[in-house]
């Protein structure tokens, strides 16, 4: 059964390289280390416990021979360690001739094998640096390179905004390859990330659209536009009748995307408030204007005078007091040209002593005053 141990990636500065640590007391283990690294091999767990033990590199040349906790020999002793107490096995300085299989046989004490295990160690370069570069394609796509320095066996991902890039956002490639091309509309915070066994680094850049629009419309003699365009030299779907349509940022807000919407229902509200408030002020000043009913009942004062004509005389002569009668008339003052008279009372007084009557011949006159 072949098991693969993670590796604790440790950075020691220039002089001692990365580190790595991988436990081989299981068979066919894969371990790796850095170019220049050090590793730490986990190759049993006390030597002082076995009676012989050889550890060999690809099955024929000797690198470690003890008999529990005393070294027989290391061919790699100018640049490596070996710790009887846990077991350990060091190498510093590692090489590509490094990179092969190691098999350890163990003897019991009659010197018959008792245990024989192997490990793949396998040298890699770490990634030094990472670079993005971008450009802008003739239809508004988005073409990012991802490229590291010196690293063996690399692997790419690429995150936007914290999340891992989807099939939606790419034209082409995939998360997994170094080159991708997004598409018009995405833009954001955009990070690639190269690894391998040994080290990771990562690089972050800020993008945005290349500036070209979505525009789709039905011009005037029935062509349907609905194509991707530079907006600086959009010259179609230009007539106020149509609306060019905007492929929008996926990173906006939900409030940000609903701001047309809350404009709308707001101008409608302030509309119907100033029509309301319009409508109220017009009944006020109508019944502002509307004339107050006067009373049904006005006073008409009528003067009666008797005139003699000319050239005739009264038997008697007395003096008239004319007495002011009081007649009601009913209709609104508006009203003017039929009245309807209720009632007339017309007093006069006299001395009791003598009473003259207007002959046949001779004229009342009444002058009718109306006082409103």
């Amino acid at each position: 059964m072949e098991a693969v141990v993670g590796l604790l990636v440790m950075l020691l500065g220039v002089s001692h390289g990365v580190e790595t640590h991988c436990d081989g007391r299981q068979n066919r283990t894969q371990c790796y280390g850095a170019l220049g690294g050090t590793v730490v091999l986990q190759l049993m767990d006390n030597a002082s416990e076995i009676s012989i033990y050889k550890w060999n590199k690809n099955k024929t040349t000797l690198i470690l021979k003890g008999r529990k906790d005393k070294i027989v020999s290391n061919e790699m002793k100018d640049r490596s360690v070996f710790t009887p107490g846990n077991g350990t096995f060091r190498i510093n300085n590692l090489n590509r001739t490094d990179g092969a299989e190691y098999t350890l046989h163990i003897f019991d004490s009659n010197g018959r094998e008792s245990e024989q295990r192997t490990l793949q160690l396998s040298i890699q370069a770490p990634v030094s640096s990472v670079r993005l570069d971008s450009e802008c394609l003739s239809q508004g796509e988005m073409r990012v390179s991802c490229s590291s320095e010196g690293a063996d066996s690399p692997q790419y991902s690429w995150i936007l905004d914290g999340h891992t890039l989807t099939d939606t956002q790419l034209f082409s490639g995939n998360n997994e390859t170094n080159n991708i091309t997004l598409k018009q509309d995405v833009s954001g915070r955009l990070v690639c990330s190269v690894r391998n066994h040994i080290s990771s680094v990562s690089k972050e850049e800020k993008i945005s659209t290349c500036g070209f629009i979505f525009i789709n419309c039905t011009l005037p003699d029935g062509t349907n536009i609905s194509q991707w365009v530079f907006s600086a030299n959009n010259t179609l779907c230009i007539d106020p009748t149509t609306t060019p349509t905007m492929i929008t940022d996926t990173t906006a807000s939900p409030v940000e995307k609903n701001l047309p919407v809350l404009a709308g229902v707001l101008s409608a509200l302030v509309i119907l408030l100033m029509v309301g408030v319009a409508v109220v002020c017009s009944q006020r000043k109508k019944q502002n204007n509307k004339p107050k009913e006067e009373d049904d009942q006005e006073l008409t004062y009528a003067d009666v005078n008797i005139v003699q004509r000319p050239g005739r005389q009264m038997h008697q002569k007395a003096e008239m007091e004319v007495e002011y009668g009081q007649v009601k008339f009913s209709g609104r003052p508006q009203q003017t040209t039929e009245m309807e008279v209720e009632y007339s009372q017309v007093k006069f007084s006299g001395r009791p002593r003598k009473t003259v009557q207007p002959k046949e011949d001779e004229c009342v006159y009444a002058k009718v005053c109306n006082s409103r």
